[in-house]
């Protein structure tokens, strides 16, 4: 639980909201991959050059796929090759596309409380 959420439920706000466990209940599906692996995917080879190469195997995509069918994505991109990390990437890239879910959701909500979509 994030520091957010614990004071949030400290003061007691029960105000319909969206919530981290909302969230997680619209993703169905994730998938990660570099920018490398997409090039080699859409193209059947590997960047010919080797700068290229680096820069596209320090990019980190994740995609959401959500519950209907909408897909949501977040990306990272390592500056040191140095300090590429797999696992952080995907960390970061998830995040935000998890950020991105919020604002989906977000307004979802709004329309609902605001009497707009019954």
């Amino acid at each position: 639980m994030s520091d957010i959420e614990r004071e949030i439920q400290a003061k007691g706000l029960t105000a319909p909201r969206v919530t981290p466990a909302d969230i997680e209940a619209e993703i169905t599906s994730e998938f990660y991959f570099t920018a490398s692996d997409g090039v080699a995917g859409a193209s059947g080879h590997r960047p010919n050059s080797v700068r290229a190469g680096t820069a596209l195997d320090l990019l980190t995509f994740c995609t959401l796929v959500l519950r209907n069918g909408y897909t949501v994505t977040g990306e990272s991109a390592c500056a040191s090759p140095e300090n590429f990390d797999p696992e952080i990437g995907r960390k970061i890239a998830r995040q935000k596309a998890v950020e991105r879910i919020w604002l989906l959701m977000g307004f979802r909500l709004r329309d609902r409380l605001s009497g707009y979509w019954r």
